[in-house]
């Protein structure tokens, strides 16, 4: 019997939607599985790098990441400078009294001047003679550019003579542009170096004068020592000394420095002279 539509009775199957499309096969594994390896091993590689570079900042002195504290900055005033602030009760150093009376004239006779260092002082007739070098003395490196001298001992160690001197220089001794400074502090350094570093070692010393002056009217320090001592080769067993430092009114300390050995007291007289003749220039 046919139904309604013409359609043959029976069990029939019903129309619906079609079914989904199924999604294509995926491509095999095989190929990709090398280059995965690879970046894995890469990033742990890396990895353990950053942890050991983080151990070994993390374990350095001061620990951290960053320092615990900054490097102090560069002193770079000079030696005495350092050695010797100015004292603290008076800002910038111990100010130049002012001359009560007018400088006496320089005596009569040769005068050794010299304007770099802002001095002058006598200059004496033979055996002394122009000095013609730079001396760079002793560890404060005092640069010894004029003044006069003669030979006491020829080559006495088979190289090096032996000198009387009368010679001057400048050290720098403030700081900064001042000009003033600490003038015991700066004139004891200056005295201390010499008997270290000019003369042989060991030595001792009878000190004659040490002390606060004024010079011509400018603020000095003053040293007057006998030095005592032994070399080689060498004569001489002592040497009359003195060294003056004096405030000229600038950031260096002018410094005067006469030696005599014992084998020509003859001239122990210019100790003095040439410190009553010093004039500022």
């Amino acid at each position: 019997m046919a139904n309604a539509e013409g359609f043959p009775a029976g069990a029939v199957t019903r129309l619906g939607p079609p079914p989904p499309d199924l999604p294509p096969p995926a491509p095999p594994e095989g190929p990709r599985r090398p280059r995965r390896l690879l970046w894995w091993f890469a990033g742990a590689a890396t990895l353990i790098m950053l942890v050991g570079l983080f151990a070994v900042v993390v374990t350095r002195p001061g620990g951290g990441l960053f320092p615990d504290h900054l490097d102090a900055p560069v002193d770079a005033r000079p030696p005495l400078a350092r050695a010797c602030p100015p004292p603290p009760d008076v800002p910038g150093g111990t100010p130049a009294p002012s001359p009560s009376a007018p400088l006496p004239a320089p005596s009569g006779g040769a005068r050794t001047v010299d304007e770099r260092t802002g001095i002058s002082y006598p200059a004496y007739g033979p055996p002394w003679e122009t000095w013609h070098t730079v001396w760079n003395a002793g560890e404060l490196e005092v640069p010894y550019r004029v003044g006069q001298h003669f030979v006491t001992e020829r080559a006495y160690d088979g190289a090096s003579d032996y000198h009387a001197s009368v010679l001057s220089g400048a050290v720098p001794a403030a700081t900064n542009d001042a000009f003033t400074f600490d003038l015991e502090c700066v004139g004891r350094r200056v005295a201390t170096d010499a008997r270290t570093n000019y003369y042989p070692q060991p030595n001792e010393q009878e000190l004659i004068r040490d002390e606060r002056t004024v010079l011509s009217g400018r603020p000095a320090w003053v040293t007057v020592f006998r030095l005592h001592f032994s070399a080689p080769g060498l004569r001489a067993r002592s040497e009359l000394v003195a060294l003056a430092c004096i405030d000229v009114g600038r950031p260096t300390a002018a410094v005067l420095y006469v030696s005599v050995p014992e084998t020509h007291r003859e001239w122990d007289w210019v100790i003095d002279d040439a410190l009553a003749g010093m004039r500022p220039v």
